[in-house]
């Protein structure tokens, strides 16, 4: 045997020895690569941009993510799914034209109600900005759509590279035009689009050379035929999507419109925080539980799947953000400068929120696999009902306790979706307790790491 040959040998003993370990493997390298840039970037930014920017930056993230989930009618979300290659092709096709579309739509009202926008919000600052909205809806979507095509055929190296893209791509727009002191906010919005569509050309070139034997299948009547067929996603899943999301954005909306001072800057700032210890792990084995999911389901093996995503996740990331909901009210003013304790705050708050959609969002697309549509659409509708409702209830009532509000109103969602997750696949809610308590020296572990960090910085500082 060569050197080359012995040296690809090792490699190959190195690696994960099944392919989903090998999966997960690619895109959390990518992923953590991603997340450390913006770990070291972060308090950077926020010392060339304010709260207040930070603020029309929420609101505009908000406007964007709202449109943008459902703008290809969550067609895209069924290409991982679909029952054959001819059919997911033609789903890609029907995702690029509805977004499309839906970007030239929603560019209308911007054009003529945009002082009635700017009013609901209260965030004036984005006057200069609206014409970028639809663009980010657009862009957004199109790399959507061609990441689920990439998902469903296994391209987790390239998704890796995209995802690493985005994050260079955003760090450096936003650290450019921030020393630049120009534009106010533009910088840091422009950076939100690239990091949520860099990557679009390296995917659509790699499947235009790879798959044309299924570009060459895609027709009018093959697109007639795959939108009658897969139509239960438009009936539900898009109603479902944009309830999930308006219950997410619209109380940033509502806190950026009520709160006195730029809260909503401080809340995209502790989410944004709270995104990297989840997107390190849980992105990437939710992109790799829906190449399998339906595999796993066909072979009557989803709940014991299941059970192993959600104990690994256990290990791997509850802890993590455990840890961060500890330290951050001591750290953030450290890291990120004074100005921004505000936002450690929100992250103790957040954290038990965040721990169970860290846990729920890995597997939610089981709904879809057992054909739960309905169940995942009046889920949402709840979502939207209890998230919004707690918000609205503390502008009127509670108008110094918005924040938390919306904070408590995230944790009862998360928890009754993931009971729901369980109950549709025959899992016992007493399972997540018992794999809780299988992992509760790992998870003391962090919590004691935590608490002797806060006390060592506090007694430093």
């Amino acid at each position: 045997m060569n050197l080359t040959a012995r040296f690809k040998a090792i490699i190959n003993r190195l690696m994960p020895s099944t392919s989903f370990a090998r999966n997960v493997g690619i895109l959390v390298g990518g992923t953590a690569i991603a997340q450390a840039i913006n770990v070291l970037a972060l308090p950077l930014i926020t010392r060339l941009y304010s709260p207040e920017d930070f603020s029309v930056l929420a609101v505009f993230a908000s406007i964007t993510g709202i449109i943008s989930i459902i703008s290809c009618l969550r067609l895209d979300v069924a290409i991982p799914l679909a029952q054959s290659d001819e059919d997911a092709i033609n789903l890609l096709v029907i995702s690029l034209l509805t977004c499309t579309a839906v970007a030239l739509l929603s560019a209308i009202p911007l054009l003529f109600l945009a002082d009635q926008i700017l009013n609901l919000t209260g965030e004036t600052g984005l006057r200069p900005f609206l014409w970028m909205i639809p663009f980010g809806i657009w862009l957004t979507s199109i790399y959507s759509a061609m990441q689920f095509w990439a998902t469903r055929k296994k391209r987790f190296s390239i998704l890796a590279k995209t995802r690493l893209t985005q994050t260079i791509g955003n760090i450096t727009t936003q650290i450019t035009f921030g020393v630049l002191g120009a534009l106010g906010a533009f910088g840091l919005l422009l950076g939100q689009i690239i990091n949520s569509s860099a990557g679009i050309i390296t995917l659509l070139v790699n499947a235009w050379r790879t798959d044309q034997k299924q570009v060459h299948s895609v027709s009018r009547h093959h697109i007639n035929r795959v939108f009658n067929k897969y139509d239960r996603y438009p009936k539900y899943s898009t109603f479902e999507a944009f309830s999930n999301n308006m219950g997410i954005q619209l109380p940033i909306i509502i806190i950026a419109a009520a709160s006195i001072g730029p809260d909503a800057g401080y809340l995209f700032l502790a989410m944004r925080v709270m995104t990297i210890p989840m997107g390190l792990i849980g992105s990437a084995v939710s992109q790799v539980f829906q190449s399998r999911a339906l595999e796993e389901f066909n072979a009557g093996t989803l709940p014991q799947f299941t059970k192993k995503i959600i104990s690994g996740l256990l290990k791997s990331g509850v802890g993590p953000l455990l840890f961060t909901g500890i330290v951050a009210p001591t750290v953030f003013p450290l890291i990120f400068g004074p100005q921004w304790e505000r936002a450690g705050q929100m992250i103790t708050w957040m954290c038990p929120w965040f721990i169970l959609q860290f846990l729920s969002s890995s597997i939610s697309i089981s709904l879809y696999v057992t054909k739960n549509h309905r169940l995942a659409f009046f889920l949402q509708i709840f979502g939207f009902i209890v998230r919004v409702g707690f918000t609205s209830f503390a502008v009127f009532f509670a108008q110094n306790r918005i924040f938390e509000y919306y904070s408590f109103s995230g944790f009862i969602f998360y928890a009754t979706c993931l009971w729901c997750v369980f109950k549709v696949i025959n899992l016992s809610f007493f399972s997540l307790l018992e794999l809780i308590l299988k992992e509760t020296y790992i998870l003391t572990l962090w919590i004691t790491a935590a608490i002797l960090t806060a006390s060592a910085i506090s007694w430093i500082f």
